[in-house]
C-alpha cells in the first residue's frame, strides 16, 4: 500500500480529527511522494514510511503508462492480448513459429489464455497452427502475411511512442532505471509467499 491520499484508506481523514494540511486540488501527482511521508511519519512517529516515496511515484507512473498504452493500441486497431501473442512469435525470428508451450512459458499467461489467444488469432488470420515437429503432440503457431503485416508496423509505432515517454531522462539515466526497477523486480519476483 503506497499510503497515497489518492489512493486508500491510508488517505482518508479520521472523524473529529482536524486536518493538518489543506487538501490540493488538482490531479493525485498535485502531493509530492516526500510530502505524503513526511505526513505519515508526522502523525504516527517511527512508522517507517520511507518507502512511499519510491512506490506512489511507480503506482502514478505506472497508471499514466498503462493508460497510454490502451489509448496506442486502440489506435492501432489491436488489442493487448494479440499484440502479446504475435510479439512473442514475431520476436523469436525466422521462421517465426512458436510451439504453444514456448508462448505460455515466454508469455507467463496461463496455458488455457494462451489458447484463447491463439483461437481469436487464427480466426482473424493472423496466425495458423499446424503439427511441430518437437514432439508429437505439440502444435506449432506460426504468423501468417497478415500477422506481420499487422505487428511490425504497430511495434515501430508503440516503441516511438515509448521512447518519447521517458525522453526527460537522458540514456545513461535510462538505463540507470532500467537497472534498479530490474533489481526491484527479480527481487519481489523471487521473495517468499509468506513474507508480509
Amino acid at each position: 500500500m503506497s499510503c497515497d491520499d489518492s489512493a486508500g484508506p491510508a488517505g482518508h481523514a479520521v472523524a473529529g480529527a482536524a486536518p493538518a494540511e489543506p487538501v490540493p486540488a488538482g490531479p493525485a501527482a498535485a502531493w509530492p511522494a516526500a510530502d505524503i511521508a513526511a505526513a505519515w511519519e508526522r502523525e504516527l512517529p517511527g512508522i517507517g514510511a520511507g518507502s512511499i516515496e519510491v512506490i506512489t511515484p511507480l503506482w502514478r507512473v505506472a497508471k499514466i503508462l498503462a493508460d497510454e498504452r490502451r489509448r496506442t493500441l486502440s489506435r492501432l486497431g489491436i488489442d493487448r492480448s494479440t499484440l502479446d501473442l504475435l510479439s512473442v512469435i514475431r520476436r523469436a525470428g525466422p521462421p517465426y513459429e512458436l510451439t504453444t508451450r514456448e508462448i505460455t512459458a515466454r508469455t507467463l499467461v496461463t496455458a488455457g489464455a494462451i489458447s484463447q489467444r491463439i483461437a481469436r488469432a487464427e480466426r482473424a488470420g493472423l496466425v495458423e497452427r499446424s503439427p511441430s515437429g518437437a514432439s508429437r503432440r505439440a502444435v506449432a503457431v506460426r504468423l501468417t502475411e497478415a500477422g506481420h503485416r499487422l505487428i511490425e508496423p504497430a511495434v515501430r509505432h508503440l516503441l516511438t511512442r515509448e521512447a518519447s515517454l521517458i525522453s526527460a531522462l537522458i540514456p545513461a539515466e535510462q538505463r540507470a532505471l532500467a537497472t534498479t526497477l530490474a533489481k526491484l523486480e527479480h527481487a519481489l519476483a523471487t521473495q517468499p509467499a509468506d513474507v508480509p
